[in-house]
């Protein structure tokens, strides 16, 4: 056992000494929140950095009308140009040791971490849903703060301040694109971030060979997180779901969401290999799961963690810049085709660009006026395409041959 302590302390102290030679790198324990504001009825962008305790106090500092006079208070660059930039190879080697580092120390915080929950429960001192809630909290903690020890990554949040479901959170599901093997660990850790510090707990859905890893067989298991069965068939290939596993799926699902959790699905069922062309085909499973709970649906979506960790397994680290960005305007979808479409472009553009589309044009597609208009647009092609099948089918009258 000291030799396991005495290896995590000079595994910590030889991360903070090579973070400290990266050049370009942020504070070890700072994380650039960007909070959207309106203001004489323009889109402003305000950055907030939080550092080691304060981390919990950002809406505090943030929602208060009189505090953002005395803020940077700029138009939103961050959200006109990518914010990434090209690592060298003894940069990428830094980034590389200290994300290896990371991974490490969850596979041994982890277990550690969550016995005493664990034990709790089994001796009948807390119930399942208490032990789950508690899992949850100590996972985020957990990976939050490793990611402070282990600077890895130069995190970024785009939130809006006028969204109801940071200060009032109501009954939501989430839904996010899939681009990494970080992405879990990403969304565990900056979750008080992004769904705000009065956040509901939530239960993610997850596929059931990561049960084969003991570690995240043992974080999915004891968070009470939703297994669904398919085939390991590679990334970019079709999905293949075993269809007899779905009944099992929704009960939990239903289950979860009546104990008072919110729901997190990534509807590509698989990481993307390549989110710079947008994203995968989308499944309608949670457009399926709000319309019965009657829930609104929420989208999130992440940013250049595939040059960090790609989906295939390489540790590229060719970038240490990520971003999640957090849609506002959670609502019903009317039909899964709008729920797909709508997701796939709106979360699809940041997923590859880093930002967000035009603003005139993501409005209209989270208040769902820009679906009504493609459905109008396909309609009228539709009726011309009709109409000219029409002309062509209506037989000519034959020409009267002229008098000689």
């Amino acid at each position: 056992m000291q030799h396991i302590l005495r290896y995590n302390i000079i595994i910590i102290l030889l991360s903070t000494l090579l973070a400290l030679q990266v050049e370009g790198l942020i504070s070890p324990a700072a994380t650039t929140i960007v909070h959207n504001v309106r203001h004489d009825n323009n889109i402003y962008s305000v950055r907030h950095q939080t550092y080691g305790r304060n981390n919990g106090y950002y809406n505090k500092n943030i929602l208060k009308s009189s505090a953002a006079s005395s803020m940077d208070i700029t138009r939103p660059s961050i959200l006109t140009k990518p914010h990434q930039h090209s690592l060298n190879k003894i940069q990428s080697k830094i980034v590389q040791t200290l994300m290896i580092s990371y991974i490490a120390s969850m596979c041994i915080t982890l277990p550690i971490t969550l016995s005493p929950v664990y034990i709790l429960y089994r001796a009948k001192l807390i119930d399942r849903i208490r032990k789950e809630k508690w899992s949850l909290k100590v996972a985020q903690f957990t990976s939050r703060w490793l990611m402070r020890i282990f600077p890895f990554a130069s995190k970024r949040v785009v939130v809006d301040t006028d969204d109801e479901q940071l200060k009032n959170p109501t009954p939501t599901i989430w839904v996010c694109n899939h681009i990494s093997l970080l992405d879990l660990f990403f969304m565990l850790a900056l979750d008080n971030k992004m769904r705000g510090k009065n956040r509901r707990p939530i239960k993610i859905l997850y596929w059931k060979g990561l049960e084969s890893n003991p570690i995240t067989c043992l974080l999915c298991k004891n968070c009470g997180f939703i297994p669904v069965d398919m085939a390991d068939n590679g990334n970019g290939n079709d999905n293949e779901y075993d269809m007899k596993s779905f009944k099992q799926m929704l009960k939990s699902t239903k289950t979860a969401m009546d104990e008072g959790f919110d729901i997190g699905i990534l509807p590509e069922g698989q990481p993307n290999p390549t989110p710079e062309k947008g994203m995968m085909p989308v499944f309608s499973g949670a457009y399926t799961l709000a319309r019965m709970a009657r829930r609104p649906i929420k989208m999130l979506s992440l940013f250049g963690l595939n040059k960090m960790w790609d989906p295939d397994g390489s540790m590229l680290c060719a970038s240490r810049d990520m971003a999640v960005r957090v849609y506002p305007n959670g609502r019903v979808y009317k039909d899964a085709d709008e729920f797909s479409t709508t997701l796939s472009t709106v979360s699809g553009y940041f997923g590859a660009h880093g930002i967000d589309m035009p603003e005139q044009e993501l409005n209209m597609w989270l208040d769902g006026t820009m679906w009504e208009t493609e459905l109008s647009r396909k309609a009228a092609s539709r009726l011309d395409i009709e109409n000219v099948e029409t002309e062509n089918k209506t037989p000519t009258s034959p020409s009267t041959p002229k008098a000689t």
